[in-house]
């Protein structure tokens, strides 16, 4: 078996505008069949995207023998139950971001999947993949910034409709588990360790009832991290990671452009340097690494464990911003 044959619960719209057209693109991802809970929309997005099956439900396509693995864009409520079916069926997961509601559902989903060792299972985290990312870790590890000391991250967009599912609290709605937990992964996966404590202020969407405005501090011991992210702000996004003798700036750090090269600054003492990343797409990437973990029965770049420890963090945040006290 040279490629991974995919099956896609759900005509999501990061699904049919961004990944499969991405994953489709790379070595290893063969997309064979995609699902809705209506048939139409599925043949819809089938035919545009020229997926050779549709089915009508999520359990007809978990039942295909000719699929082995599952992209899984589903809402965020519905990760963690058709994850574990289709574990349950036999299908390797990549399942969207946030793995899950709590730290409990994902530590549920973290125990399954040990059930079924010779499957693979990982939260899409695609950002992690892009060499922008993979450039700036480097720095920090090799000590090109010094000591690293705080991290500094804004993630933010403008959503008032009510019928998105970002904006539905009985699906998992809200910044935090949207985008908060970019902001958390970066700094997670940057120091290369779990925060000690949290502190955490959140303010929620009176008639949404799901938070819009959320800022934090992570304290990692040797240093901090800061973010602040929110669903009701001008668009933006930036990272900058400082250390005791430079820094590096990330300009576009989670929705990486396609179609230019992305940049990053690297600061050391008083020259700053412009680097350059070639185009590529971090979802193509993320779907070709999970692939050939599959096909050479490798570990996955990330395991199932860090997907559990991003949300014990995030509960943090909110534990924190309820009780008034670091958690």
């Amino acid at each position: 078996m040279k490629t991974v044959r995919w099956g896609v619960l759900s005509t999501a719209n990061i699904a049919t505008t961004k990944v499969i057209p991405a994953m489709q693109q790379g070595t290893y991802c063969e997309i064979t069949a995609i699902a809705s809970r209506n048939l139409e929309q599925a043949q819809a997005a089938a035919a545009q995207l020229g997926i050779p099956k549709a089915y009508s439900s999520y359990e007809e396509l978990l039942a295909d023998p000719d699929i082995d693995a599952i992209y899984n864009p589903l809402p965020n409520h519905l990760h963690v139950p058709w994850s574990i079916k289709a574990l349950q069926a036999g299908k390797h997961v990549l399942c969207e971001k946030p793995i899950a509601l709590t730290a409990a559902e994902a530590q549920q989903l973290a125990y399954v999947a040990k059930q079924y060792p010779h499957l693979k299972v990982m939260e899409a985290f695609m950002y992690r993949f892009h060499p922008q990312w993979q450039r700036a870790r480097q720095l920090v590890s090799e000590g090109k910034i010094g000591t690293l000391r705080t991290i500094q991250t804004f993630f933010s967009y403008y959503l008032d409709d009510p019928l998105n599912v970002r904006n539905r609290a009985d699906s998992g709605g809200g910044g935090m588990l949207d985008i908060g937990c970019y902001t958390v992964s970066v700094a997670r996966f940057i120091f290369g360790s779990e925060p000690r404590r949290v502190f955490g202020m959140v303010e929620f969407d009176p008639q949404f009832k799901v938070d819009r405005l959320a800022s934090s501090i992570l304290d990692f011991g040797s240093g901090t991290s800061t973010f602040t992210c929110g669903t009701q702000l001008s668009p933006y996004q930036r990272v900058n990671i400082a250390g005791t003798e430079g820094r590096v700036e990330i300009e576009i750090p989670f929705n990486a452009p396609t179609d230019r090269p992305c940049r990053i600054w690297y600061q050391h003492e008083d020259e700053v340097e412009e680097i350059l990343l070639d185009i590529c797409n971090q979802y193509t990437i993320q779907g070709d690494l999970f692939s050939q973990a599959v096909l050479n029965d490798t570990e996955v770049p990330t395991p199932i464990e860090d997907a559990v420890t991003n949300m014990k963090a995030i509960e943090a945040v909110f534990r924190s911003a309820q009780s008034g006290t670091w958690a």
